[in-house]
């Protein structure tokens, strides 16, 4: 994948803050006080074909950038995170392989499936090993908050793509502004502010859906509320995770219902619009899934994508087992879903993770007032 993606975000900004080792490839103006507010879901082509619903965050200007791959949260949290694509992170989907046996929800930090805590046996400061740019951040002088859900202190993700500075609960959109708001009184601050609520709702009733919009709405409010009341000194960047797609009833092929695309699968990871399918025999599943697939999706064999740069530059050792002997990104709006075993994520209208523009493209958008 070409050119910069969310992986870039954060290193922009600490150049900007002076932190050593960061490099502003973005090119984003340089501030003292920066507060970085991550809205999931909010898709660059979204954006722009519902300006009307976010007159604020439509009146900057920005040029979208990549994802990287999977365009799924808990990988591009990481990639924020630590300033690397999901090759060096390791965090390589929604749900991936730890163990022959054992498949890591990161978002829940449990085995996929079940309430099983893994964070004492798959300890996440080891899952993701590299060193935060928030650590970096606060090791140069930088006063670091990380303002989320209360809920999410200590998770795994927190733990492993968030660790550094201090985590700052939040229990609504309130308090998500002052707390934001407070982590800029420092000389020198950084605040990366997280809200869910989009994404949940593009899920749920699908991207650009009457509600979807409704809520795009309270977004910009958001936005602009901090914009209004930060020190003027203070540069806000609002970017995104992923965009979405929506994926109707006949663009459905149910993994679950289909004996041919389980044969030879040990495990399923990964989501919807993209699947990690670990198997002891990749070239007879490759084949099959094609076959069941076709032009549907885009297969490759692990090492075909790694070869392309598919997880970046370079993939990890700790990393390459975790992406699936087979590798399968939709195409269209199609997706491969689990009815038994992924049973509420399947009724979902909107998806997200592949190639698609769609998917792919996020906003980089920066407001100050000098």
């Amino acid at each position: 994948m070409d050119g910069p993606t969310l992986a870039d975000v954060v290193p922009s900004l600490l150049a900007g803050l002076g932190v050593p080792g960061t490099t502003n490839t973005l090119g984003l103006p340089a501030s003292d006080k920066v507060c970085l507010l991550l809205v999931d879901g909010l898709g660059w082509e979204l954006l722009r074909q519902h300006a009307d619903d976010a007159p604020f965050l439509s009146s900057l200007d920005s040029a979208p950038i990549n994802a990287g791959f999977p365009a799924t949260t808990a990988t591009s949290i990481a990639a924020l995170g630590t300033g690397l694509r999901s090759g060096e992170h390791g965090m390589v989907g929604y749900t991936f392989a730890v163990s022959p046996d054992v498949l890591l929800n990161a978002l829940g930090w449990n085995h996929h499936g079940t309430d099983l805590d893994l964070r004492g046996l798959f300890v996440p400061e080891e899952v993701q090993p590299r060193r935060t740019v928030f650590e970096r951040a606060e090791e140069a002088g930088v006063a670091v908050r990380v303002v989320t859900a209360y809920d999410q202190a200590g998770s795994g993700l927190t733990r492993a793509a968030l660790r550094g500075g201090r985590f700052d609960g939040v229990f609504a959109l309130g308090d998500l502004v002052r707390r934001a708001l407070s982590a800029l009184q420092p000389d020198r601050a950084f605040c990366y502010a997280y809200h869910a609520d989009l994404d949940k709702l593009g899920h749920i009733y699908g991207p650009g859906s009457e509600a979807w919009r409704m809520q795009l709405v309270f977004v910009d409010r958001l936005a602009r509320t901090i914009a209004e009341r930060m020190p003027p000194d203070a540069l806000l960047v609002v970017t995104a995770d992923h965009g979405m797609v929506t994926v109707g009833a006949d663009d459905r092929i149910d993994f679950d219902a289909e004996p041919a695309l389980q044969e030879g699968v040990r495990l399923l990871g990964g989501e919807a619009r993209v699947r990690h399918v670990y198997t002891d025999v990749p070239l007879d599943v490759l084949d099959t899934w094609q076959g069941v697939l076709g032009d549907r999706a885009e297969l490759v064999l692990r090492e075909d994508a790694i070869t392309r740069g598919w997880f970046g530059p370079t993939v990890a050792d700790y990393a390459h087992d975790r992406i699936g002997d087979v590798v399968v990104a939709m195409r269209g709006n199609h997706a491969v879903v689990r009815s038994v075993a992924e049973r509420r994520l399947s009724r979902f209208s909107g998806h997200h993770g592949s190639f698609s523009s769609a998917e792919q493209l996020v906003p980089v958008l920066s407001f100050s007032q000098h």
